[in-house]
């Protein structure tokens, strides 16, 4: 057996045989000289329509093309071929269906299915360079790949709903992420946090997917209410614990501590210690793990009744999730709120009334049991994709990295 005849062996190029090797030009010191297969089609190989995949005698061209594939032992390996085209009498001119080669591709199949499996625990970057490929090229393959690896969104039997945004890019540019809580399972990402961003999931459910959804966790975001009971009026809204309590956090606790360190202007070394409580104040007590900041903490509010009121009343609210029965919930909300109305501090009472307005959602929890921790989880998760990729230029490919990271539990 000859060299060449070896060489076609290894390679399994259907339709061609091999008719010269060479080396070529040593591109970057220390790499080895990438290797140039010649290959010539095979006498009376009958060609296949890539449109109709009936078999075609007809040729209508030839074009020659270089094509990448997959490094012969370590060395960088290019393909130049004879690319056929026929005159099918059904299609028209169409390029030969090759197993091993896409229509117009540029680098064979087993190297791109190499190169997308790589990219799914590498940089882009780093792939590109590992091939000695284009970041562009290397990009488009594994796109390629995730779309037919995911495939159309299955959105049969989805009852329950979680959303929420996360930052994109800098400049307070944010997309929306929508996950099924039951399966963890992410359905739809887009950019943008408006109604009219969100808008194109709930139309691509369709009329009975829209009716049978029952519940929807969100933050207090008025755009995402509006626009799930626009498109399912059966849907309970879910407000998150996490979310409202974060609220409480830059709204009530945040600004009374200035109002406190606005008072002490004139006790200098109070206000410095008001001031540089903030990150103590807004921390749950059970993370407070360090004794020196549970001391200060402790002798913090025993000093400011008016921070030790707005602390203690936060701790009260995190138990309303507790309850698993509407009217308990509702009387345990009744006795928080007359509460928070009789302290008379501003920003405790302008809360408690802006809450008491969207009480629905607070009390639907007891129904549904459903959060968006999960999602805050993922966010952490995509920022490290984010942080990976350096950014991402092309929307469609993050998100469909992002449904790629989150296929849920099968």
């Amino acid at each position: 057996m000859s060299d060449h005849e070896d060489i076609e062996l290894v390679g399994g190029w259907e339709g061609y045989s091999v008719r010269g090797v060479e080396r070529g030009r040593r591109r970057r010191r220390g790499l080895r000289r990438p290797v140039i297969v010649e290959l010539e089609i095979g006498e009376g190989e009958p060609g296949v329509c890539s449109g109709c995949a009936r078999r075609v005698e007809r040729e209508h061209e030839r074009v020659r093309r270089a094509v990448r594939d997959l490094p012969i032992l370590g060395a960088e390996t290019t393909l130049l071929m004879d690319r056929r085209r026929f005159d099918c009498s059904r299609c028209g001119p169409k390029l030969e269906r090759l197993r091993w080669l896409e229509p117009w591709a540029r680098v064979t199949n087993r190297l791109a299915d190499a190169v997308a499996r790589l990219c799914e625990v590498l940089p882009i970057k780093q792939v590109a360079a590992f091939y000695a490929l284009s970041w562009g090229t290397v990009k488009e393959i594994h796109k390629s790949f995730l779309e037919r690896e995911l495939g159309p969104v299955d959105l049969k039997g989805v009852r329950m709903l979680a959303m929420d945004e996360f930052a994109i890019q800098k400049g307070h540019r944010y997309a929306t992420v929508l996950l099924d809580p039951q399966s963890k399972r992410v359905l739809w990402v887009c950019r943008g946090r408006g109604r009219d961003d969100i808008r194109p999931f709930f139309e691509l459910l369709g009329p009975e997917g829209r009716e049978g959804i029952e519940a929807v966790a969100m933050d207090m975001s008025t755009s995402y209410e509006q626009e799930v009971r626009k498109w399912c009026p059966n849907a309970a809204i879910v407000y998150d614990l996490f979310h409202i309590v974060a609220k409480y956090g830059r709204e009530v606790i945040d600004r009374t501590r200035v109002d406190e360190a606005n008072r002490l202007r004139h006790d200098k070394e109070a206000r410095k210690v008001v001031k540089g409580a903030r990150w103590l104040l807004l921390r749950n007590k059970e993370n407070i793990t360090k004794a020196e900041d549970r001391v200060r903490l402790k002798e913090l509010l025993g000093a400011n009744r008016t921070l030790a009121k707005v602390y203690i009343m936060r701790d009260d609210l995190r138990h309303l999730w507790d309850f698993r029965y509407p009217a308990a919930a509702l009387r345990f909300w009744n006795g928080w709120y007359h509460r928070a109305v009789r302290s008379r501090i501003e920003e405790l009472v302008k809360f408690a009334k802006a809450m008491k307005e969207r009480l629905h959602g607070i009390l639907s929890h007891c129904r549904y049991r459903l959060h968006t921790s999960l999602l805050e989880g993922m966010n952490n998760k995509i920022k490290v994709m984010k942080r990976m990729a350096y950014g991402f230029r092309d929307d469609e490919y993050f998100f469909l990295r992002i449904r790629a990271a989150f296929p849920g539990i099968r």
